[in-house]
């Protein structure tokens, strides 16, 4: 049966980070201190409570639950007897997963109101275990259906009307037959569910409420606390002094828990080759893409084919150097906007408007939801930093719910673009539960960061095409390079490492912080290029990126970003059934297989056109950005 999360977080990972950067909300009244959440006017939160009005509700659920489980135990053994019986059992499993997923979805997100708040860390325990009940209760469906014949499981979708819904799933479950263990061992693995899956808890709980990060003195001398949602705020300062001391804190916080971090990180590794080696595949590569049905082929072509294009990304760190004028650049330097007299702020009213005319392409259905779910008091978004809460920003949500987002405004051009990127995994989020039965509202990561990748572009875009002035082109130019940098390039980058620390693993060789840091240190510097020089503590990247805990994920924004900048050109373009297209791929979920849904929104993963246009996207831009700066 179906066992990932539920819209599973899409957490927007930029190497910049879409992390609190500027203040401009009212309810700050002060720059160096994080409000507290009762501080925080209502219509600015997210409603939870639209999930369960009450604790007292939430727990009738989980003993409901509780009390269904044990229906699973006539099943085993009968589920060839006859297609009523196998609908039954499906059915059956998806209202109660559907109920599971409600409770976990919930209880992380009041606790991501506050990590702190010891309630709601053990209602996050309490929804973890019994989600791993819920896998355990059904962990012999997929052994069982595997030992029926193929043929009489396609037959009977075929002539049962009920279970024709369920095609596509039993063709994905029966193409995987030779990775399904027995009943005994996936009920034996899905009860370590909740020990193989604690690794990035823990580093999500050490991070965000153990590191401390001290403070520094701003650009005027005055002394202010660092948090996570401060540090990029800081590295883009115009001041050099104060981008460096804030990434040298940054840096010594994870520094002085470095051991315990590559641990932590060479465990998640270890546990990812169990699980690969247990379901019979050779790497950890094979076992992550073929969930999915995506050849290794895809992963392995992408990186080539960037690793063969370098130098436009080379030569963009030399006209970094340029304009900055220093002699050496430094990691600390990457990220201040090379513009310096010109800087706006949004509030966040202000971003609002901005992201829903430049979702006009997408036609006046689409932006009719679109402004439903952004509207201040919808319940969707939560805006703003406060003490305790969870760090940038993400999608969420239940079939049952409307989708939630996750923000920490602060008025950046980056809280802008987190405002379009989360809006569109919620609105893929969206029509899918409206479009789909609850087995396949799921989609694949695959194809999770498209819609979101595609909105961007058309914000980018739009702010592109409306500007006169010389200097906000540049630092649109600026912003545009940075992001396809964070968002292609970087992750990229990520995905090399993720491939040489995962065939170290393979391979039986020792790890350790100093290995880490050495692996990273060599795929940044042929990133980067000549011009960077990485100093002694910008190579802990490989044990502070908390997306390495979910293996092979995050080459997956590189394809989402690539085919959401193809689909965004194809839109603007007026290009015949292109907007149609797209919303068939946002209302398809789960229903096929990833690949095969992204050609119906017109993108081909396997061949490298998407990879190929954004890559000469880049190198074009960087050539304006040098034209402009030789204008003078």
């Amino acid at each position: 049966m179906k066992q990932s999360l539920i819209f599973s977080r899409c957490l927007t990972f930029l190497f910049v980070a879409l992390l609190t950067l500027a203040v401009v909300s009212p309810v700050y009244g002060q720059a160096d201190k994080v409000p507290l959440r009762s501080e925080i006017d209502d219509k600015y939160k997210w409603r939870v409570e639209d999930i369960y009005e009450t604790l007292d509700d939430w727990n009738a659920d989980f003993d409901a639950v509780m009390e269904n489980l044990p229906r699973f135990e006539q099943y085993p053994g009968h589920l060839g007897d006859s297609p009523e019986l196998l609908l039954e059992c499906l059915k059956l499993s998806d209202s109660i997963g559907l109920v599971v997923d409600n409770l976990f979805v919930f209880a992380y997100l009041k606790l991501d109101e506050d990590n702190r708040a010891g309630q709601f860390q053990e209602l996050a325990g309490r929804a973890q275990d019994i989600r791993s009940r819920r896998y355990q209760a059904t962990a012999f469906v997929e052994p069982e259906l595997l030992s029926l014949d193929r043929n009489l499981l396609l037959g009977w979708v075929d002539s049962n009307p009920g279970l024709k819904e369920y095609g596509h799933y039993l063709d994905a479950v029966t193409r995987l037959k030779d990775h399904v263990l027995s009943a005994e061992e996936e009920a034996l693995l899905a009860q370590a569910s909740p020990v193989l899956n604690s690794f990035r808890r823990t580093f999500d709980r050490l991070e965000a409420t153990d590191l401390q990060f001290g403070s520094i003195l701003d650009e005027n001398g005055n002394e202010v606390d660092l948090s996570l949602g401060r540090i990029s705020r800081f590295l883009e300062s115009p001041d050099r002094r104060v981008r460096k001391d804030a990434r040298l804190a940054q840096n010594m916080a994870y520094y002085n828990v470095r051991n315990t971090l590559s641990a932590l990180f060479e465990s998640s590794l270890r546990k990812d080759y169990f699980l690969a080696t247990a379901r019979g595949y050779n790497t950890c590569l094979e076992y992550s893409l073929d969930a999915n049905n995506i050849p290794t082929s895809v992963f392995h072509n992408i990186v080539e084919a960037t690793n063969q294009n370098l130098a436009p990304l080379h030569k963009w760190a030399s006209i970094q150097k340029r304009i900055l004028d220093v002699d050496t650049l430094y990691a600390w330097d990457l990220y201040v906007p090379l513009v310096r007299d010109f800087d706006k702020e949004y509030s966040y009213e202000e971003a609002q408007a901005m992201v829903l005319e430049a979702m006009k392409p997408l036609g006046e259905d689409y932006l009719e939801e679109f402004e439903k779910g952004l509207a201040l008091g919808s319940g969707w978004i939560d805006v703003y930093e406060t003490q305790g809460k969870g760090g940038g920003a993400y999608s969420w949500g239940t079939y049952s719910s409307h989708p939630y987002i996750l923000l920490n405004h602060t008025g950046t051009l980056d809280n802008v673009f987190a405002i379009a990127h989360e809006m569109g995994h919620a609105m893929h989020t969206y029509l899918t539960i409206h479009t789909q039965p609850y087995i396949y509202e799921d989609c694949s990561l695959f194809l999770a960061e498209v819609a979101s990748g595609c909105h961007e572009a058309l914000m980018m875009k739009y702010m592109l095409d409306r500007t006169t002035d010389k200097k906000e082109k540049m630092y649109l130019l600026n912003y545009y390079i940075q992001q396809i940098i964070g968002v292609f390039f970087t992750q990229l980058s990520f995905s090399e490492f993720e491939l040489a620390v995962h065939e170290r693993i393979e391979s039986g060789q020792a790890v350790s912080a100093d290995y880490f840091r050495e692996t990273y240190r060599e795929i940044f510097e042929k990133y980067r290029g000549p011009d960077l020089v990485v100093d002694s503590l910008n190579d802990l990247g490989g044990i502070r990126i908390p997306h390495f805990y979910r293996q092979y994920y995050v080459y997956q924004y590189a394809v989402g970003y690539a085919a959401g900048q193809m689909l965004s050109q194809q839109i603007l373009d007026g290009e015949p059934g292109a907007v149609e297209r797209f919303m068939t791929f946002m209302k398809d979920g789960g229903s096929n297989y990833p690949i095969e849904t992204l050609k119906k929104a017109g993108v081909d993963a396997t061949r490298p056109e998407a990879v190929e246009r954004t890559l000469k996207l880049f190198g074009e831009l960087v050539d304006e950005m040098e034209r402009l700066l030789d204008e003078g």
